[in-house]
């Protein structure tokens, strides 16, 4: 399992408070599910979406969180 790459401490506290640790968890949920959170703005998304490239990872389009 791929730890979350280094964010804003809000961003950090939002991807924790929804049980989110990994990037492998992390790719179970949509980029709107993610942007929704508070803390999360646009650069944050960019961090992560950087990060599950680089793993060969990518958001889900399957909005199954909601």
């Amino acid at each position: 399992m791929t730890p979350l790459p280094k964010c804003s401490a809000p961003a950090e506290r939002a991807l924790r408070a929804a049980y989110i640790d990994t990037l492998e968890q992390l790719a179970t949920y949509t980029k709107r599910e993610i942007a929704a959170l508070h803390g999360v703005g646009p650069s944050v998304l960019r961090i992560l979406e950087t990060a599950l490239h680089e793993q060969g990872l990518r958001f889900t389009d399957s909005e199954i969180h909601s």
